[in-house]
């Protein structure tokens, strides 16, 4: 019960410290689109899903979990990815990599600390969790988890998947 209660409060301080920085006028509450918009850490990642015409989409009822991307992540790419992805010619390559990143169905970082297992994309690819010691998908690390929107929940990672 120790370490449930320990990442309870490491997750609830992520979460308060995220929501801080994502609040607007408006308030918390919106979309994973909203919420995700509302960050400047995520700039990147909003451009790329209106560029890929996924907007709606993660407007939608839900739910979703959204593993996202931080900028620093896509910066992490080599040079020139991001602008080469974005053109319009790469389109179904970019709708790919980002429906890669979303799992139908809310996952809060609760259902997957101290487990291994599979999640199955929206692109369709099969996405491994290690929740053993914090949470990683594939190789990339949760650093905040468990941002809530209201049609699902988003995880900052700090690697861009590649299916």
């Amino acid at each position: 019960m120790n370490r449930r209660s320990a990442l309870k409060s490491a997750v609830a301080a992520g979460f308060i410290a995220f929501v801080a920085g994502c609040t607007t006028g408006a308030g918390t509450g919106g979309d994973i689109i909203d919420v995700a918009s509302s960050n400047d850490d995520f700039s990147t990642l909003v451009a790329a899903v209106s560029a890929a015409g996924l907007v709606d989409t993660l407007k939608g009822d839900g739910p979703f979990t959204l593993f996202a991307p931080t900028n620093a992540a896509f910066a992490a790419l080599p040079a020139g990815t991001v602008e080469n992805l974005l053109k319009p010619e790469n389109k179904d390559q970019l709708v790919s990599i980002l429906t890669y990143h979303v799992v139908a169905g809310n996952y809060p970082a609760s259902s997957l600390a101290g487990k291994r297992g599979a999640l199955t994309s929206v692109q369709g690819g099969g996405l491994h969790i290690n929740g053993t010691n914090g949470v990683k998908i594939e190789n990339a690390n949760v650093v905040i988890a468990d941002v809530a929107a209201s049609n699902g929940v988003i995880h900052a990672i700090d690697k861009v998947l590649l299916p």
